[in-house]
């Protein structure tokens, strides 16, 4: 089903919606299964890896930056493509009152295109991480990063019309994704790029609202979080190991960002599951 942005943000700002439950699922390279989708709509978020999904017959092809919505009850056949491991966010909603006339939500399956967006991924890890929390200003949180997400889904769909631009920033986000721990500066990241610094800060500015080299910082000390959660690494090696060659700007910066220092956001996180 083709999907038109604006018709479907419209459609969502006349719903009464709310969030039902959010899952994050992880499935081995091989694995497929046959069953029904649950008992109501959601959107699938992949995260890492690759799968298809059959939705009452119809395939979608899913990795990071493509989305599928699949209604309630409907017939479901997947199975994990490649020899990586497969991981998505589930998010059900709920329809709390009859939908305005347009088409029925708990009745439809499509594909959304969304490219490469740090800001979606950061909205996505703070979902997960609240709607496991109890009480009701997690509650509220919950609601309110869901629509924070939709938001970032139509204007990232939305972007994806504007061509060149669109390439580029996917471009260059990739190039930084798999070469962060290098010494990259901005004017590097234009050279190597073929394209000019005030370029490459229009464009980041416009797709992910900040620029290129506060991308970049964004990157590496989402990397080092990982990492610190994950491993037992001296601080050095961590910060080594996310593309800091300096262990006190590493310090400094992610108290900056996060306001705690890394050992500080180790001794606090390191027992939480997320």
């Amino acid at each position: 089903m083709k999907i038109d942005v604006n018709k479907l943000a419209e459609h969502f700002a006349r719903t009464s919606f709310q969030v039902e439950t959010v899952y994050r699922c992880v499935r081995e390279p091989g694995m497929y299964y046959n069953a029904y989708s649950k008992p109501f709509p959601g959107f699938v978020f992949p995260l890492s890896g690759k799968a298809e999904f059959i939705f009452n017959g119809t395939p979608y092809i899913l990795a990071p930056g493509n989305i599928v919505h699949g209604g309630a009850h409907m017939q479901l056949n997947s199975r994990v493509l490649g020899n990586t491991r497969w991981e998505y966010l589930l998010i059900l909603y709920n329809i709390t009152v009859p939908e305005p006339k347009g088409f029925n939500l708990s009745k439809e399956h499509f594909e959304l295109a969304v490219g490469q967006s740090l800001r979606l991924t950061q909205l996505l890890n703070r979902l997960r991480h609240i709607s496991s929390q109890p009480g009701g200003v997690a509650m509220f949180q919950t609601e309110t990063l869901f629509r924070e997400i939709l938001e970032e889904v139509f204007v990232c769909m939305r972007n994806q019309t504007n061509g060149d631009a669109q390439k580029l920033f996917e471009q260059v986000s990739a190039y930084i994704h798999e070469r962060y721990m290098e010494a990259l500066t901005v004017p590097i990241l234009a050279e190597e790029n073929g394209v000019n610094r005030n370029r490459l800060a229009y464009v980041f500015h416009k797709y992910a609202g900040m620029g290129p080299g506060d991308y970049l910082l964004q990157y590496r000390l989402n990397r080092a979080k990982e990492l610190l959660l994950s491993s037992k690494a001296p601080l050095h090696e961590v910060a080594q190991a996310a593309g800091f060659n300096d262990p006190f700007h590493f310090s400094k910066a992610f108290k900056k960002q996060l306001g705690i220092s890394p050992s500080e956001f180790r001794s606090k996180f390191i027992n939480n599951t997320y």
